[in-house]
């Protein structure tokens, strides 16, 4: 497995304790806590020359993840907001995302209840700061509550996955942008020949639980962009180069299928040193077009920990990552958003985080996104804001192209898919069932 992948998975451990502390106070509330600095006055980066303004006047959206416990919402619909952090998501995002607080475990305290209060509470925050909002995510291996463990059976998994999606979907029904329906579901590693990852969910439902999902997500809420969400995709390293494969057949599957979708996330957490994405992620931006899928960078972020130098040298190889990778993704006319995995270091994962493939040798701090601790622009927020001037206007999808027509009493048949790599599909290897 490679560094970036070792990295990812380990944040997917790491999200669990994110989650268990979702319900905590934000600074800005606490009296034993001072309030978060003021982003300083900084004509060139405000109000025309924002993030969010220079992504409009090119046709594509820019955001970021936040957590909706930090965000000043009583402040924002009075008297207005000191809080530094809440002014400048106002003022740069275009969309939010929440990070953790629409997972499974944050909406989920028991199998019996529901708890929307901050999902409700990022939703309140958009409305007044004229942002949209994308759900993040009904149907993941990871980010499960406690009690899922006990609780979910072959006999009742099915029941649980519809439930949650249509109470989920059904609860912010027309009030999002889009839903990252299903998360991670590839991994080849795990050996299966449909390169499907060995989940809580394959394991209780089947293989049928990512169309599943789906379908139940699209009665849910018809008007969010359904999106399938992955990571380790970007490099044209061997690993990720047939991982992406993997993820384009899963994703031509569904078209054959008719199954109601309409966009793929890609993660992009990158690293600072090290390959860098190139002509493999390019290709695969337009397979998806020719499906009539956009394609969202949705969780992007440059881990440095193994980065020598300063804040200098930190910042001008996070900014050349930024610069050369949305660059290159944006000119795509089927990509037409971005979003960072936050928007400060001060709140970022990667600094959060005390495991080996987070921390500095040299013990500093982190500076992966846009602005640094003290919520100054670093020179990230210029390469990103030169990328989005070059982005490709959005354009209309071109006609997906012709898919074999598959018998609906039998939807789970192996058969050939345009572009696979063979045109007979791999026999279940015996004793297998796959």
């Amino acid at each position: 497995m490679t560094e970036s992948g070792r990295s990812h998975l380990t944040r997917r451990r790491f999200t669990g304790m994110a989650l268990a502390m979702g319900s905590a106070l934000p600074a800005w509330l606490s009296a034993a806590e001072p309030p978060a600095p003021s982003p300083p006055a900084h004509p060139a980066i405000t109000g025309p020359e924002s993030l969010r303004a220079h992504a409009a006047a090119r046709g594509v959206l820019y955001g970021a993840a936040v957590n909706p416990a930090l965000l000043d919402v009583e402040g924002l619909a009075g008297t207005g907001t000191t809080d530094g952090y809440t002014q400048l998501v106002g003022a740069q995002a275009g969309i939010l995302v929440a990070e953790n607080a629409m997972k499974w475990a944050g909406l989920r305290p028991t199998a019996d209840t529901f708890d929307f209060s901050l999902g409700d509470r990022l939703l309140r925050f958009a409305s007044l700061a004229g942002q949209r909002v994308r759900g993040h995510n009904l149907c993941w291996h990871e980010g499960l509550p406690a009690w899922f463990k006990t609780t979910a059976t072959k006999d009742n998994a099915r029941e649980l996955l519809i439930q949650h999606i249509q109470t989920v979907a059904g609860h912010f029904r027309g009030q999002l942008h889009s839903w990252d329906v299903v998360n991670e579901a590839i991994e080849p590693q795990d050996g299966r020949g449909d390169s499907l990852r060995k989940s809580p969910w394959l394991e209780l439902i089947g293989p049928e639980y990512v169309e599943m999902a789906f379908q139940t997500a699209a009665q849910a809420d018809p008007a969010a962009k359904l999106t399938y969400n992955d990571y380790g995709i970007e490099l044209d390293t061997a690993e990720q180069t047939a991982k992406r494969g993997q993820v384009l057949l899963l994703l031509r599957r569904m078209k054959a299928r008719s199954v109601p979708i309409h966009a793929v996330g890609v993660q992009s957490h990158l690293q600072a040193d090290g390959p860098q994405p190139g002509e493999g992620l390019k290709s695969f931006i337009r397979e998806a077009a020719q499906l009539g899928l956009e394609v969202y960078v949705t969780e992007m972020d440059v881990n440095t920990h193994s980065l020598d130098g300063g804040p200098d040298a930190q910042d001008a190889a996070v900014a050349r990552v930024y610069r050369d990778y949305l660059g290159m993704v944006l000119a795509e006319p089927n990509v037409p958003m971005a979003l960072t995995w936050g928007i400060t270091s001060a709140h970022s994962w990667l600094n959060a985080s005390t495991q080996p493939w987070a921390l500095r040798p040299d013990g500093a701090r982190q500076r992966p996104l846009l602005f640094d601790d003290d919520l100054r622009p670093t020179p990230a927020f210029f390469a990103v804001r030169a990328a989005i001037d070059a982005a490709h206007p959005a354009a209309p999808l071109p006609e997906p192209s012709p898919v074999p027509a598959i018998d609906p009493g039998n939807l789970y048949k192996p058969f050939p898919v345009p572009g696979s790599p063979t045109a007979q599909p791999q026999a279940a290897r015996p004793g297998t069932g796959r």
